[in-house]
């Protein structure tokens, strides 16, 4: 099981052992100290900041941040490469490279050694590995611009409190989500959009309307469209009904979102396999995550009659083409206020 350690107790188990004591404050915090370095009676005040990885260009953002006066900027992360090394101590701030390397210039003092390699990774890094990481990152995007607490999006995912604290971690530390866990930058959507791709199955007809057992068979879910689960319409035609600039014609295979697998093959039986692409009159694939199937809307305007997917998770198909996909991203803004977060 992975563990949580905080920034600041590696950085001072890192210094311990080169006889330099560090302690965290305690009692009322100095706002932005979070380290406090005792060499030879010489009390030194340090910031922390924690990154995945530390390149000469994330050096320079974080060197461009404002500090606490009087404090020195010590940039912990699992990989710190040369140029960032060196931009770093030429600026009197240090880094700690959890490979095993700890470097500071600060107020005449100068450290630069080999500590023991931090073997376990502290913390998640890679924020969207898994499903989990994946449901966090959807419920941000779907409201950009509000802040959520650790506890809330837990309970709101039915994930545990540990996993979502790590991945939100994970996200503040590539700068994607600030300090109240709102989204910061489009970076966050394209890396989305690059763990978004899952197969599709091209089906030989649609499903028949009024046939209720069916619908009840499929879980359509066309009477419950944004309360209950079912079939969530995506990509071109639903980007259509959206007002995306992109052509749909009449009888065009239509994209579709199930809850499960047990609902692709039921399809699959139903409906039938169409024999090529070019015979499907509907493509099912399983949704990435749970709110594709759970949060879907039914506007006025939608001739199609189809519950839609919400704009994000439309939005995040049509970045699957590096072409025109894109192209239609770049000119559509959604209407009825749904936040742009590409």
């Amino acid at each position: 099981m992975m563990i949580f350690v905080a920034a600041e107790t590696l950085i001072a188990d890192a210094f311990a052992q080169l006889g330099i004591e560090a302690h965290i404050p305690t009692g009322t915090p100095d706002a932005g100290i979070d380290l406090v370095l005792d060499v030879n009676g010489v009390q030194l005040a340090i910031q922390v900041k924690r990154r995945a990885l530390v390149d000469d260009t994330i050096a320079e953002r974080v060197l461009a941040e404002p500090g606490p006066p009087g404090s020195t900027l010590l940039i912990i992360g699992d990989r710190v490469t040369e140029a960032a090394r060196g931009v770093l101590t030429a600026r009197g701030a240090g880094y700690y490279d959890l490979r095993g390397r700890l470097a500071l210039r600060a107020r005449g003092l100068v450290i630069d050694a080999e500590v023991a390699p931090l073997r376990e990774r502290p913390q998640r890094t890679a924020a969207l590995r898994g499903k989990a990481g994946l449901e966090v990152a959807c419920a941000l995007l779907q409201q950009p611009g509000q802040g959520t607490t650790v506890r809330e999006l837990a309970r709101r995912l039915g994930r545990s409190v540990s996993t979502v604290s790590e991945i939100l971690s994970a996200l503040r530390g590539d700068e994607l989500v600030d300090a109240t866990n709102a989204v910061t930058d489009s970076r966050f959507f394209w890396q989305v959009a690059d763990h978004w791709a899952t197969p599709r199955t091209h089906l030989a007809q649609l499903p028949p309307p009024g046939d209720a057992a069916l619908t009840r068979a499929l879980r359509l879910g066309m009477d419950e469209a944004e309360s209950g689960i079912g079939w969530a319409l995506t990509d071109s035609a639903a980007a259509a009904v959206y007002g995306a600039p992109v052509a749909f014609r009449s009888g065009q295979v239509l994209d579709f979102y199930v809850p499960d697998q047990a609902v692709q093959r039921r399809a699959m039986t139903l409906l039938g396999v169409a024999t090529t692409p070019a015979q499907a009159h509907a493509t099912v694939r399983i949704a990435p995550v749970p709110a594709v199937v759970q949060s879907r809307l039914s506007p006025a305007l939608n001739p199609l009659k189809w519950p839609l997917a919400h704009p994000l998770f439309v939005a995040l198909d049509l970045a699957q083409d590096p072409g025109r996909g894109r192209e239609i991203l770049d000119a559509w803004t959604p209407e009825d206020g749904w936040p742009r977060v590409w």
